[in-house]
């Protein structure tokens, strides 16, 4: 069978009110960003489960579609109606990319929505599975992904293009049922709702140019240098966000802290540094990094943000107990160990006494962290058997 992707609004919408009948719908997308800063939207693929008396032949045609946003004059409203429709669904694996595709263009994110990614770290098949992994393992078939690197924007898409695109939602209809259930099975449902929540807010998906310069390596700031990377630092983001163009075509991130170093008062003085030297900055950027420069430089110091205190020898130690723990208690439940704690949880429960960390909320504090704090107090002991590390508990210690 021959595929072609939907082009026109109409065809659009009927698809919608069709698939808006569907308990859930598998969505992907194809996108670009190389030269841009927000993502180009090329294709979507979207899918749904077989229907009650529906034959083989209706349900390959119907059953996965795919849509050209980039056809001429199509209006993408319905398919945004659908993705907030909240009796509907949405499945994605690894969802982020995609969900901020639809946060840009409709200020909203698909809800509900399952990611199989996360699913698949809680139901132990490790950290951050791929896509193609989850389908050999869970539908036993493999996928051809030598079109993965595409570019997408091109028209005509080929056939070829258009089949490895819809395998995207035609095998996760496979993947998410299979793991919907072993959740449910194993009462882990509730484990993945918590990792939604996150996910399904919308500021998730928004960067603030503000925060922008916590992506900057700064070593032991000084006052000024700090402030004047900040300012720097979200004012890049904001002018690429202006001009849709990547933050290291407005400024690559040497040049910028070479300029906090120096901080130039001058034209000549700001484009001639050895790095800025190599940019190509228009008579609007050099004003406007002058101005920004000058600005942070006379503005009331700012304290850098203290780097986090590093363990010392004996909670050093504590920490790699505590990692130990982990493995121990995530190898018994089958889910991933980055899911349940982080080093820095780690670090964190070894040096405080009951700090505000993932860990120690929710389903993962069930799991591991109340057994980390009773390691702490020294109520549980680790002891290393023929079948790996055990907890055993030992109860409350004697005060006195």
């Amino acid at each position: 069978m021959s595929l072609s992707a939907i082009t026109s609004t109409d065809a659009l919408r009927d698809l919608c009110a069709d698939y808006a009948n569907s308990p859930y719908v598998t969505v992907d997308t194809e996108f670009m960003r190389e030269r841009t800063y927000w993502p180009i939207l090329c294709l979507v693929q979207i899918g749904r489960p077989r229907r009650e008396g529906e034959t083989d032949e209706d349900f390959e045609r119907d059953g996965a579609v795919l849509i050209d946003p980039m056809a001429e004059g199509i209006d993408l409203a319905p398919l945004f109606g659908l993705m907030a429709d909240r009796s509907v669904l949405k499945v994605f694996h690894a969802a982020r990319q995609d969900i901020e595709i639809f946060v840009n263009l409709a200020d909203a994110v698909p809800v509900p929505f399952f990611d199989t990614q996360i699913a698949a770290m809680v139901c132990g098949f490790g950290d951050q599975v791929g896509y193609e992994k989850l389908v050999r393992t869970i539908c036993g078939k493999g996928l051809d992904k030598s079109s993965r690197f595409t570019d997408w924007s091109r028209r005509p898409l080929s056939e070829k293009q258009l089949v490895y695109a819809l395998a995207d939602v035609t095998h996760l209809r496979d993947v998410y049922e299979h793991l919907s259930e072993r959740l449910e099975k194993e009462n882990r449902s509730h484990w993945l709702t918590e990792e939604m929540a996150v996910l399904e807010a919308v500021e998730t998906y928004k960067i603030d140019p503000s925060e922008a310069w916590k992506r900057l390596k700064m070593r032991a700031p000084t006052g000024k240098l700090f402030m004047v990377a900040k300012a720097l630092a979200e004012w890049r983001e904001a002018e690429a966000q202006a001009r849709n163009v990547p933050r290291n075509r407005v400024l690559r991130d040497d040049a910028l802290m070479e300029l906090a170093a120096s901080r130039p008062t001058t034209i000549e003085g700001l484009t001639s540094g050895r790095l800025s030297r190599r940019e190509n900055f228009s008579n609007a950027s050099v004003a406007a990094m002058l101005d920004t420069i000058t600005a942070a430089t006379k503005a009331e110091p700012e304290k850098p943000p203290k780097a986090p205190p590093k363990p010392d020898a004996v909670q050093s130690a504590l920490a790699d107990l505590l990692r130990t723990l982990l493995r121990a208690r995530t190898a018994g439940a089958s889910v991933a160990d980055r899911l349940v704690a982080s080093s820095s949880d780690l670090e964190a429960i070894a040096m405080e006494e009951e700090p505000d960390v993932p860990a120690l909320r929710g389903w993962r504090r069930d799991l591991f962290g109340e057994f980390a704090l009773k390691l702490k107090r020294g109520e549980v002991a680790l002891s290393a058997g023929p079948k790996g590390v055990e907890v055993i508990e030992l109860g409350p210690r004697d005060s006195a």
